[in-house]
């Protein structure tokens, strides 16, 4: 197969070769067979307008069973809804005539045809139209192609014929306004210059469907389409909207009227055994009587239909579903309209009767199943008409205005055209002859007398507006269309304006339901995107198109849809764990200041005074700072709180070790001092004491400095440790400076502990050094024990070790050292003597 690319030039003079090979053929015809096109309605007058419409719904081509010669089309099927357009082009025409306004002292005149949907007589009907040679005889020696007679041409209803009659009507600058012919290809003004229309482009109807049904969440839908130029390009543009939103199609299926039984029976099973509950019907008036027929039969019912303007408000297509196929569809629609005067003049047939005689007798006929004497037969069984039956009791597709914005789309096109015409006759000699009623058809704006604003677009479209109508039904089974919202094209996409008061119950319709929170999207192999499993998402991830990780300092909810703040967790004086902690040290702080006051109460006894009583106080001193430093790690970590939490630890430790080492290395001196020839108490006396103490804690002061220098402890929010929490908690800044503070403490009380273990067994009654070493026993191994659970505690915990392990070795220190002093003091004053210090009669120390 070849596809031919053609130019814009190269594909006009393809439509010429066309059309002179059409006409032709005309001539051959109206030479040969003597059967020109007759118009079924006609009048004349000074400008003549030409229409096309089907007043017939279906045709046939007969043919000679012997001799297969064609013969004329034969039209059957009255359709009586083609009937309302040109009465209504008649009422238009008939006003404008009556007008002093508009077209002043002209009379329009028309021809209108019918081509029982036909496109090949559309054409040739468009043909005579054109070149006012529907009168020509086979006598005549006139030729076949004349000056045109008709100005503009009203029609058709279906969009592939009006492509056909536009296509011949191009070269010829003649206008064609169609009322209802929808196809967005249409809009095309390099294939169809010459086409208008009063009805939108379904390029917007498609847009609007699409958005309708993701509007109620729908995004599961099968599609049926008529198979011609309405149905297949509206459901392309539907389809690609549709996959612009969300929207996946499980089926999209062509359908034709004409389509055989096993087709019909493939589509319906194709309905029965798909999942989705919304059917989309992009299909015509005909093709939806003839489907809601053949689904009846199988009572395809409980799919929620979605319709277009071609069938939603038909209250023919809603009478004949009496299985209530269609029950609950909603649709686009033309918005309502209202024109004066125009029910009654539809209903008066008089100007139907003076325009045509044989259709107006089989219209009369058929409206009222009669006929008429001169028709009569002997084998009709049907009563005779008088011609005066009353059309207002007769209800039918005739009577019925439900079609009335389609039938003022008629009545605008008429309009339009007399105002086109009106400019043309104001036009000076610069108009181009040609062209210039097209030209002015595009240009015209105006308000028909019941306020319509009638304009055309760059593309020859009206403005899109559409109201969203509802299929209610009654009791008494006839059917309400009920206007639940509306939609405009000129606003922003998906605007849809929804009426207040309108409560629709629609079903749900998609493949897979939505994910729940904390799931995501997963698709199955070799269906649309639709079509998905849910899968749990990571922790501390959150459910959308794909599971999106939290930041650090955030955590899913409890629904997992989003995320929020971590909750920041310290070591708080509220909690229990601090309470008993600030009680511990707040009672070590008492027990010493009561120490102290003892002490200071019976200073002058020899038990206090032993030992060098100056360094017993600066030990009580410094072990009610050991004490009231474990307060700086309670609380909300700070920059301030970092620094002081450390370096107040390792530097009122490292001066309550200097006191104890001080006194230890005190007993050691004072026993050597008693042997013969020695002088080690010169060496190490009171000030040597002092300058030890303060050497000792000024090396620990630099330690210090050094750390807060290089690298200070700083606050730090840790986010690994807990998964949905945040810990503050103090980073060491370097962890070189906290062990190097850390380990000289841990040096001199191993060192204040060899010392003291010496000295045990000196005869001493109150012999100091055994409870010394006891204290640095217990010292020892609390920091021992503190450095694995340190490191492998998490969180606050690790605070809580740290103060535990302050606390504790501040109540050794206190308890080993002090409170057997204090025994002695307050319950054993008999022992508090120089003689007993002495004991057996070793040298008495240096007081």
């Amino acid at each position: 197969m070849f596809r031919l690319r053609l130019s814009e030039p190269g594909f006009a003079l393809v439509q010429l070769l066309l059309i002179v090979f059409s006409c032709t053929a005309k001539q051959l015809l109206c030479k040969r067979r003597g059967e020109p096109e007759m118009p079924q309605l006609a009048k004349d007058g000074e400008i003549m307008l030409g229409a096309i419409f089907s007043f017939h719904s279906s045709w046939k081509d007969r043919q000679d069973s012997f001799m297969r010669k064609p013969q004329p089309l034969e039209c059957t099927s009255l359709n009586f809804r083609d009937f309302q357009f040109a009465q209504a082009m008649l009422f238009a025409i008939e006003e404008i005539n009556n007008s002093t306004d508009l077209l002043p002292g002209i009379t329009l005149g028309y021809k209108i045809y019918d081509i029982c949907g036909s496109i090949a007589r559309g054409v040739r009907v468009a043909l005579a139209l054109a070149n006012g040679n529907e009168n020509i005889s086979t006598l005549s020696e006139a030729p076949c192609s004349r000056p045109g007679q008709v100005q503009v041409m009203i029609g058709e209803t279906s969009s592939t014929p009006s492509m056909a009659i536009a296509t011949v009507n191009g070269p010829f600058h003649i206008p064609l306004i169609s009322h209802f012919a929808t196809c967005a290809c249409l809009s095309d003004k390099t294939k169809y210059p010459s086409f208008l229309r009063t009805i939108p482009s379904d390029h917007y109807q498609s847009r609007a469907l699409a958005q309708l049904v993701r509007h109620f969440g729908w995004t599961w839908v099968g599609a049926i389409r008529s198979n011609n130029d309405y149905g297949n390009n509206g459901m392309a543009t539907f389809t690609e909207n549709a996959q612009q939103l969300g929207i996946c199609l499980e089926y999209s299926v062509p359908f034709f009227r004409t389509d055989s039984a096993d087709k019909i029976q493939r589509i319906t099973q194709i309905i029965k055994s798909s999942t989705s509950k919304v059917i989309v019907a992009f299909l015509s008036l005909m093709d939806m009587d003839v489907l809601i027929h053949e689904l009846s039969r199988h009572k395809l019912t409980g799919y929620q239909w979605v319709g277009t303007e071609a069938w939603i408000f038909d209250s023919q297509t809603a009478s004949m579903d009496t299985h209530h196929i269609l029950d609950g569809a909603i649709g686009l629609s033309i918005p309502k309209a209202h024109v004066s005067g125009l029910k009654e003049f539809m209903m008066d047939v008089k100007p139907l009767k003076a325009s045509g005689t044989d259709i107006f007798t089989e219209f009369w006929e058929t409206m009222f199943s009669c006929r008429f004497k001169s028709g009569i037969t002997s084998a009709d069984t049907q009563r005779e008409c008088t011609g005066q039956e009353d059309l207002s009791k007769v209800q039918n597709s005739f009577t019925d205005m439900s079609l009335m914005p389609i039938i003022n789309n008629v009545y605008k096109a008429v309009y339009a055209t007399a105002y086109a015409l009106h400019n043309v006759l104001m036009c000076d000699k610069t108009c181009n002859k040609k062209v210039q009623i097209l030209q002015h058809l595009k240009k015209v704006h105006f308000k028909t007398k019941d306020g319509d604003e009638v304009y055309f677009t760059e593309e020859g479209d009206p403005p899109a507006k559409y109201e969203i109508v509802n299929w209610k039904r009654r009791k008494t089974d006839i059917v309400d269309f009920v206007t639940v919202g509306l939609y405009d094209a000129s606003l922003p996409v998906g605007n849809i304006k929804k009426k207040k008061k309108s409560e629709l119950k629609v079903p749900v319709s998609v493949c897979s339901e939505r994910c729940p929170p904390g799931t995501r999207k997963v698709l199955q192999k070799g269906k649309p995107v639709c079509c998905y499993d849910c899968v749990p998402c990571a922790d501390g991830k959150i459910n959308s198109i794909t599971c999106v990780l939290c930041h650090s300092e955030f955590w899913p909810n409890k629904r997992r849809d989003t995320c929020v703040k971590k909750e920041a967790v310290f070591l708080s004086y509220e909690e229990i764990m601090g309470v008993l902690l600030t009680t511990a040290s707040l009672l070590g702080t008492c027990l010493t200041i009561i120490v102290a006051f003892i002490f200071f109460r019976y200073r002058n006894t020899p038990i206090v005074r032993a030992n060098n009583s100056e360094l017993s106080f600066l030990l009580l001193f410094s072990l009610t700072l050991c004490f009231l430093c474990s307060l700086t790690f309670i609380g909300q970590p700070s920059e301030w709180s970092c620094m002081l939490r450390h370096t107040a630890f390792g530097i009122t430790f490292v001066l309550c070790i200097s006191c104890v080492l001080g006194k230890t290395m005190m007993v050691l001196m004072a026993f050597r001092a008693t042997l013969p020839g020695s002088n080690v108490m010169k060496w190490f006396g009171p000030v040597q004491q002092r300058l030890s103490v303060l050497g000792f804690t000024l090396i620990q002061v630099l330690i210090c400095i050094l750390w807060l220098t290089i690298s200070p402890p700083f606050p730090f929010k840790n986010v690994k440790e807990l998964k949905d929490k945040i810990i503050l908690e103090c980073a060491l800044g370097s962890a070189v400076g906290f062990w190097a503070v850390i380990g000289y403490v841990g040096l001199l009380a191993f060192l204040c502990f060899l010392l003291a273990f010496f000295a045990r067994n000196l005869p001493d009654n109150f012999n100091e050094a055994k409870f010394i070493t006891f204290s640095m026993l217990i010292f020892c191994a609390v920091w021992i024990t503190f450095i694995p659970a340190y490191v492998s505690s998490p969180g606050k915990f690790s605070v809580a070790v740290e103060i535990f392990a302050i606390l504790a070795s501040s109540f050794g220190l206190l308890f080993c050292i002090f409170f057997p002093k204090c025994y002695v003091i307050l319950l054993k004053p008999d022992k508090n003597t120089k003689k007993n210090m002495i004991g057996r009669g070793v040298a008495k120390s240096n007081f």
